[in-house]
């Protein structure tokens, strides 16, 4: 298949999913920026996607994105070292016109990803997993936290001095690796004349920078609203009967599937040995013996 035959093939899959991954992550600071306004809002959001169909499949697609994205990234790398050979270490010195990025986005993109880890076990996690797979809410400074509750885990995450530490890294680290691979898509995919590169490399240095500056700005002020004494986001009356909420709501949802799962299933010819020997009243044993040999 052309795509993965060839260099150019697999140079457009990485600009494709790369630009989607974009799109995402701008999404993804937008929707951040919900909490700076309206922290209630936000967590609207948070209830709105939660383990729903809809986000399941986004998140489904997303995951796909990125596992094509390092793949490919990782094929072409090890395509381009063989290519070159022992010639890599026949200079020192680089062009001035080749970008440090460029060099160096297999380590951007892993800086990425390993942030990228830390950042779903500490809110994807907590958040649709644990809703998908049914587990019982954990508790945040004393407060139930169901899976909708994001400035509860935006809490949890961010009273702890690493979480920026590590975020800003992962931010610094996506800058490179945005900037260049914005402009680096529209060149895999034929729009490479001098004076488009040249503008495009600006619209991708001024998104990324947009973008960036905004994920920063939001990790400093979830970190400073974290460590207030009075903690806000756990005790804002607002967001309390919010978390009460969904407490509530989450609560009947497991307990709605408790009962469920302990409903025996029925059997045809079962029930009809049962109210043969025992009436009306009789149960149907779960392996399907009358009430005459149960007993």
């Amino acid at each position: 298949m052309w795509l993965t035959n060839s260099s150019i093939g697999r140079k457009l899959v990485m600009a494709i999913t790369g630009a989607a991954l974009i799109l995402f992550v701008t999404f993804h600071v937008l929707m951040n920026a919900v909490a700076l306004i309206s922290p209630a809002s936000y967590n609207a959001i948070c209830a709105f996607l939660g383990a729903n169909w809809y986000a399941l499949v986004a998140s489904m697609g997303l995951a796909a994105l990125f596992i094509i994205h390092i793949i490919y990234a990782l094929w072409l790398t090890v395509q381009n070292r063989r290519a070159r050979g022992t010639a890599r270490y026949a200079v020192s010195t680089r062009p001035p016109q080749v970008e440090w990025s460029s060099k160096n986005m297999l380590v951007l993109g892993i800086v990425v990803v390993a942030f990228l880890v830390v950042h779903l076990i500490q809110f994807w996690a907590k958040m649709q997993l644990t809703e998908l797979l049914e587990c019982k809410p954990a508790e945040i400074e004393g407060v139930e936290a169901a899976p909708q509750s994001g400035t509860l885990f935006i809490q949890a995450a961010f009273s702890c001095i690493w979480t920026p530490i590590i975020y800003i890294i992962g931010f610094v680290a996506l800058w490179f690796h945005m900037t260049h691979g914005f402009w680096s898509m529209f060149q895999s995919a034929g729009w490479n004349n001098d004076i488009w590169i040249k503008r495009l490399k600006t619209i991708g240095c001024w998104w990324t920078t947009i973008v960036i500056g905004l994920f920063v700005a939001q990790a400093v002020v979830f970190t400073v609203m974290a460590n207030r004494a009075d903690k806000p986001y756990v005790t804002c009356p607002e967001l309390q009967e919010q978390y009460a909420i969904f407490a509530e709501e989450y609560n009947e949802k497991l307990a709605g599937a408790e009962a469920t799962d302990d409903v025996i299933p029925a059997n045809s010819e079962c029930v009809e040995e049962c109210a043969a020997d025992c009436g009306d009243n009789c149960e149907c044993p779960e392996d399907c013996t009358n009430c005459a040999d149960a007993e």
